[in-house]
């Protein structure tokens, strides 16, 4: 499955909120979310762009399924 081309930064950090990601903060447009998982901290930041360009969430999406231990393929679909 593609990546989508048509996501937003809000749509995008709901979806991983789901997933156990908290907003820790926000530097301009860049929005900082944190996974608290077996004592370690994940850290993505998310630019806040309507929509994200498709290499960035390309990158976003590759880090979130090596921290979450899930598939790409799967985080496509819950989007």
């Amino acid at each position: 499955m593609k990546v989508p081309r048509d996501i937003s930064a809000n749509k995008l950090i709901k979806m991983l909120s789901k997933l156990g990601y908290s907003q820790t903060r926000q530097v301009g447009s860049h929005i900082r979310l944190t996974l608290n998982k077996e004592n370690q901290s994940f850290h993505i930041t998310i630019p806040n762009h309507n929509p994200i360009k498709i290499g960035t969430l390309n990158i976003i999406l590759n880090d979130i399924s090596a921290q979450v231990k899930i598939s790409k393929q799967e985080l496509i679909e819950r989007l």
